[in-house]
């Protein structure tokens, strides 16, 4: 069922909303060469972007510097050289075109829109999307600021003091902006050719947007951000619409392993969805496609910072820091005003070290940088007030007036004079309680490294809880929680002999220095590659409403199966094969009745007596309880435990394929089994006769998984010798005999039946999960021998859900199963009343 937030996807997106007017609409929808428009005004989908290769970015704002010309009034535009979006092209080839989509940092009237769209399309290929000043203002102040940045960050609405209450206005103003954004990207994007990179959490659901629009579309996305671990996140209101637009990409990018646990968690606990590891990349099966999961921590442009370092404006400044600070150790910290960077704690680790270390005050001297608040408010203003509150304490304290112990920096810094801070510091600290990436490390290692007037050797002092923590091996590593840790890790930096210092240095640089922005940006277009170049070579179907849409990709041989067709060839066939699974084929594993209905037996005993049929149910259930409850079909056919016990008809005798002296086993895997029940809440053992079988479905979705492997694991080994094997489904570890699987019981009843003379030309099997797919590729390959049937027999084989499968047909659910299979039994029997004890009308069933 849809949840409340997207129940109506159009009322959130309609014009009347926000009273949003309607952008220009004469951008090209196919751009082939920088400058040059496609004139065909036509269907996208059938047009071809020419040779080159073309790369669109979406981003929150484009990567360029405004400016009004004070006399004419006339926007100037220019690039931001300092945008990681316009540097990440240096990753891609010359020959690559980029566009780039986004808002504007100012505000455009609507008469100047249409003019200053084309001018940005021609001269930089930027595409705005002029978001209304309301919308906005609810859309980034509102909605990405005070709900989703927070909650990323851990930060939870417990009180209203603490944090913004969801607000369903502001939600929908992000969904209104979503559509915006992807209404621009429809306008210039050719699906068929361009790869179309989303980036970070103020557009997490505009994925949807593109894939219902274009179900083969080549989307990737990438979070700067931290994506917080389950037990945060699934506090957000609209955690489904969220999750399920990341869903909708090929490909999403995470700084490190633990921000992609954390989306793995959130898909495995609220979608049920499994994870594993293909060939090294990490993957996600969604309706048929693979949702790849990339970690790839950002880097930064060396080109870039080397050239600011060789200005002669850096020398003079660096020149000038020197003088000042003659003789005293300097460390330097950057960090954006804003509750989470973590500076307060900073300052108080900084005012504990000159406490603790007298010989330190008047030669150790902090240089704190503050950035502009990305954000306003009253988080940022207690932020600053504390921050001031603790400088002059320190000041104060241990200050005189030839030194002052903490320098606080609080102004817009030009890159060079940055610059010059990092290359004189002996140590750089980012002590951020919650961080994307941050890349001030990096920097400063970069600096430290060309600049002329020191040795080639730096010290960090990381928090462990920024993305850049994991790749910084030679760092020291905070809690930024615990002051004294924290000045214990200055000292410790400033103290470290010269010779390790290098050492650490080198291995930071290396690493700094072969993992730029253009390796970053590189590596995840070659990867965005990879995961979509499959689109093609399957069948698409959009399914869902608003925001809870989504793609199933299956086989392009794979189609439902026509009930007029198979009843078509049932009545042309004189001998037939039926093989039918249970539990989710004939009974909705989500019933807490097992037994079957009045209805199913009727059906079931119509097929078993017509002559011309032989009729299986194939089923992992132990045959005591298909025996009681398939007892009024007599002539039946039961395979009880996935084909380990055989009974052809209700008064025949139970045949077993393996001797009982094989399953000794049993005593040594119980008991392993009974270890990881009592270790895991939730778990349970299913005993068996041929076997045994461990089910987690109601444990913890994430410990049930891993404790499942590890059993999976434990099993093997101490099984290795026994004549058994050892199998993992879902929710579930069995343990079976070799031997023992639903293909062989099928080929087993097929071979019988071709010794009688009886080979059949008509087959069908229908089932729902793994141990059914040993069925249909059995039948296939059985049927299909020249040597054991006749010619062209007709073969139906049915999964249950659009999912995946050998099959080639599939049904939606049980309930078409049921009406299918009583559209067969009236072609056997087809009397007037049987038409309607079985309900079947072809018009109504699919």
């Amino acid at each position: 069922m849809a949840s409340k937030s997207c129940a109506n996807i159009f009322d959130l997106v309609s014009d009347k909303l926000l009273d949003i007017p309607q952008t220009p609409r004469n951008l090209p929808r196919v751009m082939t060469l920088p400058g040059i428009i496609n004139g065909y005004d036509g269907d996208s989908d059938s047009i071809s972007s020419g040779c080159r290769e073309r790369k669109i970015i979406v981003t929150n704002m484009l990567p360029l510097h405004i400016q009004r010309d004070p006399d004419t009034l006339k926007l100037t535009f220019s690039f931001d050289e300092d945008s990681l979006y316009w540097q990440l092209k240096d990753g891609f080839s010359p020959e690559t075109e980029v566009v780039y989509v986004g808002s504007l940092k100012v505000e455009v009237d609507a008469s100047e829109q249409e003019e200053v769209a084309q001018k940005l399309l021609e001269e930089f290929s930027c595409v705005p999307t002029f978001l209304p000043h309301d919308l906005h203002k609810k859309f980034y102040a509102g909605f990405c600021k005070q709900q989703l940045w927070p909650l990323f960050h851990y930060m939870l609405p417990i009180c209203p003091d603490h944090a913004d209450r969801f607000d369903r206005l502001l939600w929908q103003a992000y969904v209104s902006a979503n559509k915006i954004y992807a209404d621009k990207v429809m306008e210039v994007a050719d699906p068929d050719e361009d790869y179309i990179w989303v980036h970070d959490y103020h557009l997490m659901i505009l994925p949807t947007f593109l894939r219902k629009r274009y179900n083969r579309v080549k989307l990737g996305f990438f979070l700067h951000s931290p994506f917080p671990s389950s037990e945060i996140y699934r506090t957000l209101p609209v955690r489904d619409e969220i999750l399920k637009g990341l869903l909708n990409c090929d490909l999403i990018g995470f700084h490190t392993f633990d921000y992609a646990r954390h989306f793995l968690s959130c898909c495995s606990r609220m979608m049920g969805l499994d994870y594993e590891s293909k060939r090294g990349h990490i993957g996600l099966d969604y309706f048929g496609r693979t949702v790849y999961i990339k970690i790839l921590p950002v880097g930064i442009h060396m080109g870039r910072l080397e050239s600011v370092l060789n200005l002669p404006i850096t020398s003079s400044k660096v020149k000038e820091i020197s003088q000042r600070f003659k003789g005293k150790k300097l460390i330097v910290g950057v960090d954006d005003m804003d509750i989470f960077k973590g500076i307060s704690l900073k300052l108080l680790a900084f005012e504990y070290l000159l406490q603790m270390s007298p010989v330190l005050q008047g030669n150790l001297v902090l240089i704190q940088i503050v950035n502009p608040a990305r954000g306003t408010g009253k988080d940022v203003d207690e932020a600053k007030r504390e921050t001031y509150l603790i400088v002059n304490r320190i000041n104060e304290t241990y200050g005189s007036s030839d030194y002052e112990p903490v320098v606080l920096i609080d102004r817009p810094v030009a890159r060079y004079e940055k610059s010059a801070y990092y290359s004189l510091a002996d140590c750089c600290i980012v002590n951020a309680v919650r961080d994307g990436m941050n890349l001030v490390p990096y920097k400063y290692i970069v600096c430290r490294q060309h600049s002329p007037h020191i040795d080639k050797s730096s010290m960090l002092v990381v928090s462990e809880f920024v993305g850049c923590s994991p790749s910084l091996s030679g760092a020291i590593r905070v809690n930024p929680w615990d002051i004294e840790s924290v000045a214990g890790a200055i000292n410790s930096a400033l103290t470290m002999k010269d010779s390790e210092k290098k050492l650490r240095h080198e291995k930071h640089y290396k690493y700094v220095s072969s993992h730029d922005v253009a390796y970053w940006a590189r590596m995840f277009m070659q990867d965005l590659e990879r995961a979509s170049k499959d689109h093609y070579n399957k069948r698409c179907w959009g399914i869902g409403f608003g925001l809870g849409f989504r793609v199933v990709s299956l086989s392009p041989s794979f189609r439902k199966l026509s009930p007029n067709y198979i009843v078509s060839a049932y009545k042309k066939s004189n001998r037939r094969a039926i093989f039918l699974d249970y539990d989710g084929t004939l009974v909705p594993q989500s019933s807490i009745v097992k037994a079957p209905s009045e209805e199913l037996i009727s059906i079931l005993s119509t097929l078993c007596n017509d002559p011309k049929n032989t009729v299986f149910i194939v089923s992992g259930r132990g045959r005591s309880s298909l025996s009681e409850w398939l007892a009024p079909c007599e002539g039946l056919g039961l395979a009880a435990e996935h084909g380990y016990f055989i009974r052809w008809s209700g008064s025949s005798e139970w045949e077993s394929s393996v001797p009982a002296t094989d399953l000794e086993w049993k005593e040594i895997a119980e008991p392993v089994m009974r270890l990881y029940t009592e270790a895991t809440d939730g778990s349970s053992i299913e005993v068996k006769e041929s076997g045994l079988v461990w089910h987690h479905q109601d444990a913890d979705p994430d410990f049930g998984s891993c404790q499942a492997k590890e059993l999976l694991v434990h099993l093997e080994n101490v099984l290795a010798n026994e004549p058994a094997v050892v199998k993992r489904g879902q929710h579930i570890v069995e343990v079976k005999p070799q031997g023992v699987t639903k293909g062989l019981v099928a080929d087993k009843i097929l071979s019988r039946m071709v010794e009688k003379g009886e080979s059949p030309d008509f087959v069908t099997c229908i089932g729902d999960d793994r141990s059914d797919e040993d069925m249909f590729e059995s039948i296939r390959n059985t049927v299909l021998s020249a040597s054991s049937v006749s010619s062209n027999p007709e073969i139906f084989a049915c999964t249950v859900g659009q999912k995946p499968s050998k099959a080639k047909y599939y049904l939606d659910d049980t309930a078409d199963v049921i009406k299918l299979l009583g559209g067969l039994a009236n072609a056997s029997d087809p009397k007037p009343g049987n038409a309607a004890r079985f309900q079947v009308t072809f018009d109504t069933i699919f």
